[in-house]
């Protein structure tokens, strides 16, 4: 896609097998930066997502390896390939999905990307939303914040992120509303939009419906109507 003059701007952190809300700021955004440097929390995203089987949701965890003291940050975060972990979570796929409509179409292009030889979990999470990406038809400029050279604060650090692209609007997640200094990104001519995503309800198998999965849960259940899903009930 072109890049607009005054591009919007979105910072966010990879993640396995994302949600629907990452590819929704991943399609609003015209230049997204992945927040590659920064601490890797333990116990978030990074590392897993679940999806829907017969019993409930099931947590799929990519096992990391934890070398030294104090916390990594994303980048450095090694996968331990001491455990047969991608044949497990193919095998949890195929099992919970064996009947969804459209397990044949996208199973194996995950399989074969998930069993590469995978060393740092930073890869294998944007490889992933890649994949994912062009299955929902969304294709964006990608950068990662390690790659820039961009210091700066939490904030200061985000402004400066958007001024490198000369953007002029940032869409952040509603969590950041706590601790986002929005003064800040208006001072350099930035709108500050946050997300407000709502959560579609679609079709899906094992009864009542569960948001906040991995959207390959609704890639499997929806395959071509998907993309269209993902965008009809955002707040403008």
């Amino acid at each position: 896609m072109s890049i607009d003059s005054h591009p919007t701007v979105v910072v966010l952190q990879p993640g396995y097998l994302p949600w629907l809300g990452f590819f929704d700021q991943l399609r609003r955004a015209d230049v997204f930066v992945y927040y590659d440097d920064v601490q890797y929390d333990k116990h978030g995203w990074r590392n897993r997502n679940r999806i829907k089987t017969q019993n409930g949701p099931l947590w799929l965890t990519v096992p990391v390896r934890h070398r030294g003291e104090g916390s990594p940050r994303i980048l450095d975060v090694e996968i331990d390939r001491r455990t047969s972990w991608a044949r497990k979570h193919i095998a949890s796929v195929r099992q919970a999905y064996a009947r969804a409509p459209f397990l044949s179409r996208y199973l194996p292009e995950l399989e074969a990307l998930l069993q590469r030889e995978w060393t740092h979990l930073v890869d294998l999470d944007i490889a992933c939303v890649d994949l994912m990406a062009s299955w929902l038809g969304i294709r964006r400029r990608v950068e990662r914040s390690s790659c820039l050279g961009i210091d700066g604060e939490r904030s200061e650090r985000l402004v400066n992120v958007c001024r490198r692209f000369g953007a002029t609007k940032y869409v952040s997640g509603d969590a950041a509303q706590a601790y986002l200094d929005v003064p800040l990104f208006e001072r350099h001519g930035i709108a500050v939009e946050w997300q407000r995503f709502v959560h579609p309800v679609y079709p899906q198998m094992h009864g009542a419906f569960v948001p906040n999965l991995s959207a390959l849960d609704l890639l499997l259940n929806c395959g071509d109507e998907a993309p269209g899903v993902l965008t009809a009930t955002r707040v403008p």
